[in-house]
C-alpha cells in the first residue's frame, strides 16, 4: 500500500475553481445525485457541466501499464466508468486488453464511447462485485469510494481488494484543516465520507488494502474562496 498520483497527467486547470455560499447548493447536489443528464451535459453547477471526449486518459493509461507491469492482454476492471473514455483509450492503446467498466448510470452508459459499449456494465452499486477473487490485473476507482458512506466505502474497498490481485487505485476525499474541509465540502457535489490523512490510513489497513491511493482535497482540485 502506498500512496501515488496516478492522476498526475490530469490537465492542469490555469485559474482555481472557486467556490462560494451560493455556488452549488443543496439543490445542485438532489440534481447531482440523479447523475443522469445535467449531471454530465447540463449546468456546471450540477456536475461536469458538459462532459466529452477529450484523451485525458491516454498517458494515464500508458502510465497504468508500465507502473503496474501490465502485458498486453492483462484483464482491468473500472468502477464508475461513466461515459467508458478511460476504456476507450486502453482499448486504442492495448486492444488485447480485457476491459470490463461499473457504472450506476443509465444516461452514462447509452452516452458512452459507441465502440466500447458492450464493455460497460450496469450496477446497482460497488459494494458487492459479481467477479470471483483475482479476477483482474488492475482495478480503477476514482470518485467512487469518498462517495460512499463509512459502511458502504469499508465494503467497496474490500471488494477492490478482493476481485483485484492487490493492484489498484483509488483516491480518497480528505482535509487537515476546517478550511480544507469547508472548501472541499462545498465544491463536491456527491462526496459523502472527507476524512483526514491518518484516518484513511487507518480505514485501509482495517480492510486489509494493499493497492495505490491518492488524496483528493482542496489543494489538488485549486479550490479557493470565491
Amino acid at each position: 500500500m502506498r500512496e501515488f498520483n496516478l492522476l498526475g497527467e490530469y490537465p492542469k486547470l490555469d485559474q482555481p475553481r472557486l467556490v462560494s455560499n451560493k455556488k452549488r447548493t443543496i439543490i445542485n447536489r438532489i440534481i447531482a445525485s440523479k447523475r443522469d443528464k445535467e449531471f454530465f451535459d447540463g449546468d456546471r453547477e450540477n456536475g461536469y457541466g458538459g462532459f466529452t471526449y477529450d484523451g485525458r486518459w491516454k498517458k494515464i493509461v500508458k502510465k497504468i501499464f508500465d507502473e503496474y507491469k501490465l502485458v498486453s492482454n492483462s484483464n482491468l476492471l473500472q468502477l464508475n466508468s461513466e461515459k467508458g473514455f478511460f476504456i476507450y483509450d486502453l482499448k486504442k492503446e492495448y486492444p488485447k486488453a480485457k476491459s470490463i467498466g461499473l457504472e450506476t448510470s443509465n444516461y452514462a452508459i447509452k452516452n458512452s464511447v459507441e465502440e466500447i459499449k458492450n464493455n460497460i456494465l450496469k450496477v446497482d452499486n460497488y459494494t458487492k462485485l459479481e467477479f470471483k477473487n483475482n479476477s483482474f490485473d488492475f482495478v480503477l476507482a476514482i470518485g467512487v469510494v469518498y462517495a460512499l458512506n463509512i459502511t458502504d466505502l469499508i465494503n467497496c474497498i474490500k471488494e477492490i481488494q478482493r476481485v483485484g490481485k492487490g493492484k489498484s487505485f483509488i483516491n480518497l476525499g480528505s482535509y487537515e484543516s476546517f478550511e480544507e474541509y469547508d472548501l472541499f465540502k462545498k465544491w463536491s457535489l456527491l462526496g459523502s465520507t472527507f476524512l483526514k490523512k491518518k484516518e484513511w490510513i487507518e480505514v485501509l489497513n482495517h480492510c486489509g488494502y494493499t493497492g495505490d491511493y491518492y488524496f483528493t482535497n482542496a489543494k489538488t482540485l485549486n479550490l479557493k474562496y470565491e
